[in-house]
């Protein structure tokens, strides 16, 4: 949190308030591997209400990805690969940019889609993995995640997980 203080800019709130979820998510059920952070059957995890972002960045710093004490500081700073909203980096653990709200929802739906093919096709020894999405009550008033959450349960995907942060402020 200090290096949101430092940039005097950015949403302290929702890293605060869901970084336990977040935690025990990263420590206890998603699969990733920092030494391949590309690796095709990694569990996908994107924050959709991208302002988020200081809790994916934390987390991957925590989780040995390529991301340092350096780039935490320099939060939101020009040039910094820790902008205040994510911008995909897969090299770096970061799945899709997100920015607008419902965006990281659509998108993420989008790799549940692309994983279920894949497994259908490969099938489940090869292709294993899920995809997470944290979102706010903001995500959820967006046209875009309805349709997307409804294109999902048409779809009936079984390996998607969103996870719903009630802040009562639809930032």
């Amino acid at each position: 949190m200090d290096a949101v203080q430092r940039a005097n800019s950015g949403h302290p709130g929702m890293p605060m308030g869901m970084a336990d979820i977040a935690a025990v998510l990263w420590h206890d059920f998603l699969v990733t591997d920092p030494a391949q952070p590309t690796w095709p059957d990694r569990d996908r995890f994107v924050v959709s209400n991208g302002h988020g972002s200081m809790l994916l960045y934390a987390l991957l710093h925590l989780s040995g990805f390529p991301m340092t004490m350096d780039d935490l500081r320099h939060f939101r700073s020009l040039g910094s690969p820790t902008p205040g909203h994510p911008e995909v980096d897969q090299g770096r653990g970061i799945e899709t940019t997100t920015g607008p709200l419902g965006q990281g929802f659509g998108t993420a739906v989008g790799m549940a889609i692309a994983e279920e093919h894949l497994r259908a096709r490969f099938g489940p020894d090869l292709v294993d993995h899920r995809t997470f999405i944290l979102c706010g009550d903001g995500d959820i008033m967006e046209g875009v995640t309805a349709e997307a959450a409804s294109l999902a349960g048409h779809l009936a995907l079984g390996r998607i997980v969103a996870i719903f942060d009630d802040n009562s402020i639809s930032l």
